[in-house]
């Protein structure tokens, strides 16, 4: 089950999916209202039986480029909003449901803004500082019903918000063209790389499996070494 507020984003992902011959269903939902949530659950029970695996990867990027004190009220509660009552939402209305089949994952993409910060985004910065205390209260207490909580931290992803809104506010502000502004992002990292989705997906994959079966509660950059170093 793929869902979110926009299907037409998603469809070429379930289009993907259904040529590797996997029942695919899209629905669309807003992760932020609680109700519509808990719809979500309720259908995918109905359809699939039971819910294995959440991956909360819906969320956006706030104000780009503004310092806190230029940042507007509703800017930031937005991104909050998005960011951690989406997946506080999400993960409210499949954990009941887990608990009571003894067990399933669930993997949350943060970001590293969140482990470092981040000028020029305190919102988002705050607001997926804010997943990573989520993430690890509820490893804490699902922990004992076999339920695995995890949070995969992609750092820039190449696609077209990184180039279109990232890249792009970089080079304007320094005057530099486009090109040079992903030159520059990808030399921060250790792997002077940006990362791709399916990096991003790979990571999320791994803490999906029974691979991951003893790590729980932590937070896995996904960034060629740059959080962590």
């Amino acid at each position: 089950m793929l869902a979110g507020r926009d299907v037409a984003a998603i469809e070429p992902v379930a289009a993907e999916a259904r040529e590797l011959g996997v029942g695919t269903l899209v629905v669309a939902c807003d992760m932020t209202d609680s109700a519509q949530a808990e719809a979500l659950a309720r259908e995918a029970i109905a359809t699939f039986g039971r819910v294995d695996v959440l991956v909360n990867v819906a969320g956006g990027s706030g104000p780009i480029g503004k310092t806190g004190w230029e940042t507007t009220t509703d800017e930031f509660n937005e991104i909050v909003q998005l960011n951690m009552t989406g997946c506080f939402n999400t993960m409210r209305a499949v954990l009941p449901g887990m608990i009571a089949q003894g067990g399933g994952k669930v993997v949350n993409v943060g970001g590293t803004f969140g482990m470092r910060g981040r000028a020029g985004r305190m919102a988002y910065s705050a607001s997926k500082w804010g997943l990573r205390g989520i993430t690890k209260s509820f490893a804490l207490e699902a922990g004992p019903h076999n339920i695995n909580v995890n949070c995969v931290a992609p750092g820039m992803v190449d696609g077209p918000r990184f180039r279109e809104k990232v890249c792009a506010n970089m080079a304007r502000t320094q005057g530099i063209s486009l090109d040079e502004a992903m030159t520059r992002h990808a030399a921060d990292y250790a792997l002077r790389r940006v990362s791709t989705d399916v990096d991003v997906a790979n990571a999320c994959l791994f803490l999906a499996s029974d691979v991951s079966r003893q790590i729980t509660g932590v937070d896995l950059p996904v960034d060629g070494g740059w959080a962590a170093l």
